[in-house]
């Protein structure tokens, strides 16, 4: 049977259990709102999306600033962190000064002052179209800690795939040379076991008394006659090809002071060729571009990070940048140009003699010829060679059978009008139009 009391014990004992309840609840939820706040107010840029913040940084900071390195601005990283314990300033002066750094300078502020000086008086572009939270991204990116780099796969001594088809290729071929040779000790091995088995039955071979080869062929007139005709026309074959090859350098391919990777520049990162050969669109010749083109871009590429190789690695781009840095004189720790600049002593690979015309602006402006029509997938290529032949055969059969684009072309408009009447046809090539005139290209 319940005591009397029991009811009262129960309920005394669950209002005790509700009361440390709600008291460690109340508790739980005051540390942790204390944690929040001091998470809140030493790491700003936590609130924010570093993934956002990284593509905002690259669209808009990048060009002047990295993360841990000096370049026409200061290094960003940690910035915030840095400035309110080192400057006693806060995300308002910082959003202050990315909208509108030149008004922050002519304001006065120290410290706006301070690093304008420091970087030489070069203003700092403002972005007033940033939101509060674009700012907080991009800071909340530059808090986040680095990245760890990939390794890069390099020579390591483990065997790759080609190497391993390699491998396979040869253990097939060493394979059927031993089978062969199996083979072959076999076949003498029988000859020698018949022989032996016809002797002791007294069987006797009769020995091959036929002429020798060579005598044989000796003796036939007209044999030696159709070879003789054969080996003078064959010789001659070679030896006018290889007369006609004298002065024709396709493949030509000589090392230069800097290696220049047309596979990295105009292959991986699209640049297009007109950009550096700037005068092929107006000139005769394509020109070899300044280093101060080189520069546009080399004062914030101070390293490669794309794809390698156990022949060109990280190491070989980096030293390549670094000649590049000697012969422009510039001092990437200064960032600011020393004025000990070198002349690169470049290596022409694509010389026509001089009796020949070639003018680059005719083809590339007016022809609309695309570069690696003559200078191949320059693209592709880690280090240029002269693609084609450029023989004045070579450039005949092109002028044969290309088509010239007259179509909203007002430099053709009145030629292609009386040439289409002259040849009865809608669309004229080259050659239609002069293109085979001796005048034309020897002068």
């Amino acid at each position: 049977m319940k005591k009397p009391y029991q009811s009262l014990e129960d309920n005394s004992t669950n209002n005790m259990i509700q009361v440390i309840y709600h008291k460690l609840t109340s508790n739980i939820l005051h540390i942790g709102l204390v944690i929040l706040l001091t998470f809140s107010t030493t790491l700003n840029a936590q609130e924010g999306d570093p993934a956002k913040g990284k593509t905002l940084f690259n669209t808009n900071c990048a060009a002047c600033h990295k993360l841990d390195k000096k370049m026409t601005g200061p290094a960003l990283r940690n910035v915030e962190q840095r400035l309110a314990d080192d400057e006693g300033l806060d995300r308002e002066w910082l959003n202050a000064w990315i909208r509108n750094s030149a008004g922050m300078v002519k304001s006065g502020d120290a410290y706006a002052n301070k690093i304008f000086n420091e970087y030489g008086g070069a203003a700092m572009t403002a972005f007033p179209t940033l939101t509060d939270q674009d700012i907080t991204d991009i800071l909340a990116y530059t808090a986040a800690e680095p990245e760890a780099k990939p390794e890069v796969a390099v020579a390591t001594g483990q065997p790759t795939q080609a190497t391993e088809d390699g491998i396979s290729n040869k253990l097939i071929l060493g394979a059927l040379a031993l089978l062969f040779a199996l083979l072959a000790m076999a076949l003498i091995l029988v000859r020698k076991t018949l022989n032996r088995f016809a002797e002791a039955k007294g069987v006797d071979i009769a020995k091959d008394k036929s002429l020798p080869i060579w005598k044989a062929f000796a003796e036939n007139q007209f044999l030696v006659l159709v070879t003789t005709i054969f080996f003078l026309l064959a010789s001659a074959y070679f030896v006018y090809g290889y007369l006609m090859q004298i002065g024709v350098d396709q493949g030509y391919q000589p090392v230069q002071p800097i290696h220049f990777s047309h596979k990295i520049h105009a292959g991986d990162n699209g640049i297009d060729c007109k950009y550096c050969h700037s005068s092929a669109r107006v000139s005769k010749t394509s020109g070899i571009p300044s280093l101060n083109v080189c520069m546009n871009c080399h004062k914030s590429v101070y390293e490669y990070t794309g794809e390698t190789t156990a022949k060109y690695d990280k190491a070989f781009y980096d030293g390549e940048i670094q000649k590049l840095y000697a012969a422009a004189g510039w001092s990437d720790a200064d960032q600011k140009y020393t004025g000990e600049a070198q002349p690169v002593k470049w290596v022409r690979i694509h010389n026509l003699p001089d009796f020949a015309y070639f003018n680059h602006s005719q083809h590339v402006s007016v022809a609309g010829v695309e570069c690696q029509t003559c200078h191949g997938p320059v693209e592709e290529m880690e280090e240029v060679y002269q693609y084609s032949p450029l023989t004045m055969g070579w450039c005949i059969d092109c002028h044969r059978k290309t088509e010239v684009k007259v179509k909203d072309n007002a430099y053709y408009t009145k030629i292609h009008e009386q040439l289409s009447k002259k040849y009865g046809v809608d669309k004229l090539t080259a050659a239609q139009m002069g293109g085979l005139e001796c005048g034309k290209c020897h002068y």
